[in-house]
């Protein structure tokens, strides 16, 4: 088992820690794509019965989509009847404003509904139906500027069964997303038209798992000196070069063939990743080779040491915490430097099922699959419970990930969007808020 010297580990942590605040939260996962928000001023404890309800709104649809949220608005997908649609709210009306068709809804099986969450772009945003319909919309009216067809377009396919869930990834002037073909790996976009500037023809991806998208969305590492686009895929982890989509390197060892969904964590020129099905998670080193990069495994921890099913992982003052086991949540703390479990792994609280987990001012928010909503303590000095609510009359599956925007705790459940102020009365930033 290799190490992170603690000097490296530092400038990582500092690294992350240092990221732009941002009181939006305009992509899945938030602004940078790795569950954290950089607000200050929250909820150091909940109440009794969880933090205030400010509202909620319905009409939105069937589906598991998170929400993004941008310059007042609010954007989501849902099933409703026949048809899946884009969805635009605003959150001074309080209300839907528009409603944009993307495809047909997904009605054959039980879990059936969009997974994906739209990327708010400042006047456009982007999103990708369950049939790899990728639409570019105008943020204030649900207009459609363009649109493409993953699987028509660019021959793409996914791995299993549950169709597209891809949340696109605006970076700069392109647009990213995922086709998984042999010959469209990745593709990149020009945002503002559509027209493609390059796509990635596959390496070897090795034996484990199954060719096609999994059901992760990709992160940008800056790792071995080289901007690259890293992406969870039916087949493992996948990195392709930013630049002009030169495919990098690739890990099979985590991918299982059911389901690869979480994305991983990016920190300086390691990655991390992790999928369920009892496959397990590890942590790889970037290095460059000639024009090129390569990763070697730094450790790598089975499925009974840490597994994540699709609750998604944080990266916090250089651990790892996270909902240990498949469809458990159990909350887990892992040393990113060494693999070592910290706490947890075994703690089974009121949560059941998986727990979409997301982090905000020095706490974790776990959302679990029967609806209890828990505020943990990021710490490794042990497992510290906040407080917790229950979604009310939540439905069976509660997946969506959380949202946390401008003090605010945005919690989609099938057809509603709840809305929680998660402010600390008397902070600075709700009064700045308040005067506003």
């Amino acid at each position: 088992m290799k190490r992170i010297t603690p000097i490296i580990l530092t400038l990582i942590v500092l690294t992350a820690q240092g990221a732009s605040a941002e009181a939006d939260w305009p992509q899945f996962r938030g602004p940078n794509r790795d569950g954290i928000s950089h607000e200050s001023g929250l909820l150091q404890q909940w109440p009794q019965g969880g933090p205030k309800l400010a509202f909620q709104v319905s009409g939105i649809g069937g589906g598991y989509s998170s929400v993004s949220v941008q310059n007042g608005r609010v954007f989501t997908m849902g099933d409703i009847g026949p048809d899946q649609f884009v969805i635009g709210l605003s959150l001074d009306k309080k209300r839907i404003e528009w409603k944009t068709r993307i495809g047909p809804a997904w009605t054959e099986d039980g879990y059936a509904g969009p997974r994906g969450t739209p990327t708010a772009d400042g006047e456009l945003i982007y999103a990708i139906g369950t049939e790899g319909d990728l639409m570019a919309l105008e943020a204030a009216t649900g207009k459609v500027r363009w649109k493409k067809s993953l699987p028509d377009d660019f021959g793409g396919n996914v791995m299993s069964s549950w169709k597209w869930a891809e949340s696109p990834l605006v970076d700069g002037d392109r647009l990213v997303v995922t086709p998984g073909a042999a010959n469209a790996l990745m593709v990149s976009l020009d945002k503002a038209t559509g027209r493609e500037v390059w796509r990635t023809k596959s390496g070897a991806l090795g034996p484990a798992g199954r060719d096609g998208a999994g059901y992760s969305s990709i992160v940008i590492s800056n790792g071995a000196g080289v901007k690259q686009y890293v992406q969870m895929m039916g087949r493992g982890v996948v990195s392709v070069r930013a630049a002009d989509g030169k495919f990098l390197w690739t890990y099979n060892k985590v991918a299982n063939e059911t389901a690869n969904i979480s994305s991983p964590l990016v920190m300086g020129d390691y990655v991390f990743a992790a999928t369920g099905y009892q496959k397990g998670s590890a942590l790889v080193k970037l290095a460059r080779a000639g024009d090129g990069v390569f990763a070697t495994e730094q450790y790598f921890l089975d499925g009974k040491t840490f597994q994540n099913h699709h609750g998604g992982m944080v990266l916090v003052g250089g651990h790892v915490y996270a909902g240990q086991g498949h469809r458990m949540g159990l909350p887990i703390c892992v040393e990113l430097a060494t693999g070592r479990k910290v706490w947890g792994g075994d703690i089974r609280n009121a949560g059941k099922g998986s727990a979409a987990v997301a982090y905000a001012d020095s706490h974790l928010i776990f959302r679990y699959e029967n609806g209890l909503v828990m505020l943990i303590e990021a710490t490794p000095a042990g497992y510290k419970e906040k407080g917790q609510f229950e979604i009310p009359n939540g439905s069976p599956l509660n997946w969506p990930h959380p949202a946390i925007a401008d003090g605010k705790l945005f919690l989609r459940d099938q057809d509603r969007l709840l809305v929680y102020d998660i402010k600390a009365s008397g902070s600075t930033k709700t009064a700045e808020a308040e005067r506003r």
